[in-house]
C-alpha cells in the first residue's frame, strides 16, 4: 500500500492535473533570468574590455603611423631619404623647396644664382639619417636631422609648418627653402667639376660667353650635403675642394686654384726651346725680337753664330685668369770674327751672354692658350 501511495505522488508531480494554466513565455523569462543575470553581466565586462583594448589600439596605432609618415620629422626625414636616393628631381618637387628668383632676392641672395647642380648627378653621399629632435614654435616646427655627408657627421635644423590635409592627415611645407648656394671662384680655367658634374662658366654665369674669368659663380645646391669643386683639363688640374652645405638659404664662398699639368708645362718649354732657337738662327748681333744680343764697337768681318749653351727650365704660375712665365735665365754663346779699330788685327770673338727668359700665357675661348715668351739681357 506505501507503494502505491508513493506511485501517485510521483505520478501528481510529473503530471499537472488536466486544465493547469501552460506556463507563459514572460513566465519562463522571468523564471531564466535569476540563473542567467551573472553570465550576461560578465558578457558585457569582456566586451567593455575589449572595446577599450581596440580604441587603445587604434589610437596606438594611428601614433605609430603619424610619427612614422605624418609628422613634421617624417616629412624631413623623407625629403633627405631622396637626396641619399638621388632622387634630385623629386626632391625639389617637395613643398617648399624651389626658390624663385624673387624668393632668392627676398632672402638677399644672388638672384641669378645657377641650377645646374640641382640634379642627380651633382649629389654627394648622404647616409645614417637620424631624427634627432622635434620642437614647435606656433605655427612653425623646428625639426633637427643628423646625418653624414660623404662620411662626415654633421647636423642641420629645418622649419616646417602644416600645408593643408591628405585625406585626414596633415601636410607639411618648409617654411624655409633647405636650397643653399655656394659661390664658386675657378682661377686658371673656365672648365671644373662640381662631384664629378662637368661645368663650363659660360654655361652657368649669367654673362654667358662673357662670362669674366676671375668672377665668382653662385650655384643652388641641395642642403644638406658636400660639393667638391676640382678642375682636370689638357692645362689645369687641382685635386678639389670640398665645402659642406648644411644650413639652408646661406651664401658659402668657395675659391678654387687650378695648377699647371705636366703636359702643361712641357709645352710651355717646348714654346720656349723654339723661340730661342729662332732667335740663335738670326745672323745679327742684335737678334729682333730676342732677349739676347751683343753690342760691339770694333769691325765685324763675317757674321756672328749664335747657340743656346744653357736653356731655361721653365715654370707656370697663376696670374689671375691666365698664367704666366716667371724670370728664369738661360745662356747664349756667340762666334764672330772682328777687326780691331785700334790696330787692325783681326780676332774671334767667343762669349757668354747671359740671359733672362718670362712670358705671358693667355687661355682662348676654346680652352686652347697662347704663348707669348720674351725677356731681358741680364744685368
Amino acid at each position: 500500500m506505501d507503494a502505491g501511495v508513493d506511485t501517485k505522488e510521483r505520478d501528481a508531480a510529473a503530471y499537472p492535473p488536466i486544465g493547469a494554466p501552460e506556463p507563459t513565455p514572460a513566465t519562463r523569462r522571468r523564471r531564466k533570468v535569476p540563473r542567467s543575470r551573472p553570465r550576461l553581466l560578465l558578457d558585457l565586462a569582456v566586451l567593455g574590455v575589449i572595446g577599450a583594448l581596440l580604441v587603445a589600439a587604434t589610437g596606438a596605432s594611428y601614433s605609430v603611423l603619424y610619427e612614422r609618415f605624418y609628422s613634421p620629422t617624417a616629412f624631413v626625414v623623407r625629403y633627405l631619404n631622396l637626396l641619399s636616393e638621388g632622387q634630385a628631381a623629386e626632391a625639389l618637387a617637395v613643398p617648399g623647396v624651389a626658390l624663385t628668383e624673387a624668393e632668392l632676392q627676398a632672402q638677399d641672395l644672388s638672384p641669378d644664382a645657377s641650377d645646374a647642380l640641382l640634379r642627380k648627378a651633382a649629389l654627394g653621399q648622404l647616409s645614417d639619417i637620424t631624427p634627432v629632435s622635434e620642437t614647435t614654435d606656433g605655427d612653425v616646427t623646428e625639426v633637427t636631422v643628423s646625418y653624414k655627408a660623404m662620411g662626415n657627421p654633421a647636423t642641420t635644423t629645418f622649419e616646417v609648418a602644416r600645408d593643408g590635409v591628405i585625406g585626414v592627415a596633415p601636410a607639411w611645407r618648409f617654411t624655409t627653402s633647405p636650397l643653399g648656394i655656394i659661390d664658386v671662384t675657378v682661377l686658371g680655367s673656365m672648365q671644373f667639376s662640381v662631384n664629378g658634374f662637368e661645368i663650363d662658366k659660360r654655361q652657368v654665369s649669367a654673362d654667358g660667353v662673357d662670362a669674366d674669368p676671375l668672377a665668382a659663380i653662385p650655384m643652388l645646391v641641395f642642403s644638406p650635403g658636400i660639393y667638391t669643386v676640382s678642375v682636370d683639363t689638357a692645362i689645369s688640374a687641382t685635386t678639389g675642394v670640398a665645402i659642406l652645405a648644411d644650413v639652408p638659404l646661406k651664401e658659402v664662398p668657395i675659391q678654387v686654384q687650378a695648377e699647371p699639368t705636366d703636359e702643361f708645362v712641357e709645352t710651355a718649354q717646348e714654346r720656349v726651346t723654339e723661340f730661342l732657337a729662332s732667335c740663335a738662327q738670326q745672323q745679327v748681333l742684335q737678334p729682333t725680337g730676342c732677349p739676347f744680343g751683343l753690342v760691339e764697337q770694333n769691325r765685324i768681318i763675317d757674321l756672328p753664330t749664335w747657340s743656346i749653351t744653357e736653356q731655361p727650365t721653365v715654370a707656370i704660375q697663376p696670374d689671375g685668369a691666365n698664367w704666366r712665365i716667371p724670370d728664369t735665365t738661360a745662356m747664349a754663346h756667340i762666334e764672330v770674327s772682328v777687326q780691331s779699330l785700334f790696330d787692325g788685327s783681326i780676332s774671334t770673338l767667343s762669349q757668354d751672354i747671359p740671359f733672362i727668359v718670362n712670358g705671358s700665357i693667355t687661355t682662348l675661348g676654346d680652352g686652347s692658350v697662347s704663348i707669348r715668351v720674351g725677356g731681358t739681357p741680364a744685368d
